[in-house]
């Protein structure tokens, strides 16, 4: 079963995302919060599987929760979904560097949703589809997560950590990558854990951005056009 926390100061917002989550089988929301430091609370008393957050709330933003509860030094750590009606860089890119695990407009599909949480309970990081170009090409271009030179990747990570990151780029799972490279799906949770330290970022998300933003990973040329 899937734990989830649901944060926004909208009450129509709290009880259509309630609704839909409860609705499935796998998914239970264990707490319902109006405002951000609530939801703080709440996400560290309660350490759902899923925080879904709004981006802007009273009290503290979902950016200032997220980097709260995604931190490295958080105990506990609670992934983080950003759920908002704003798909502006600035908010795109502060949920990211906080460590949020996604980020989904509040406008897409209600199935599209329900996947986002299960991705983020998964461990795999999600961006909405219709953001994703934009934020592989323009975060590229910027230094808010660390870039290093190219020839450091290799002094930074084995070579079983620098395939990871490699599988991670296309999108895959965990599950996905355990099959891949022919291991236990634990023993890619174990690599995960010492890689992202090494890179400086919390999340399978944020490695995939510093892997493109340090051109491990090369972004596509259409997406560069767009």
């Amino acid at each position: 079963m899937i734990r989830v926390l649901i944060a926004d100061d909208q009450p129509l917002v709290r009880t259509g995302l309630t609704a839909l989550l409860t609705a499935e089988l796998d998914i239970e929301v264990v707490g319902v919060a109006r405002d951000g430091t609530q939801a703080l609370t709440m996400a560290r008393e309660l350490v759902p599987d899923v925080a879904c957050l709004d981006i802007r709330m009273p009290g503290r933003s979902g950016i200032e929760v997220a980097r709260e509860l995604c931190a490295p030094h958080a105990d506990p750590q609670v992934p983080v979904l950003v759920l908002t009606t704003f798909d502006l860089d600035d908010y795109v890119f502060g949920a990211l560097e906080a460590g949020a695990s996604g980020f989904l407009l509040k406008d897409s599909e209600p199935d599209d949703i329900v996947s986002a949480v299960r991705q983020v309970a998964a461990g795999r990081g999600t961006i909405d589809q219709t953001l994703t170009r934009r934020i592989l090409s323009e975060f590229v271009h910027r230094r808010r997560l660390q870039p290093v030179a190219g020839r450091r990747v290799e002094e930074l990570l084995t070579p079983r950590e620098h395939d990871i990151l490699l599988l991670l780029a296309e999108g895959m799972s965990n599950d996905d990558i355990a099959r891949r490279l022919v291991v236990e799906v634990s023993t890619i949770k174990s690599h995960l854990a010492r890689m992202l330290p090494k890179l400086g970022v919390t999340s399978r998300l944020q490695a995939v951005v510093w892997a493109y933003q340090n051109h491990v990973v090369a972004v596509p040329e259409q997406e560069r056009t767009h």
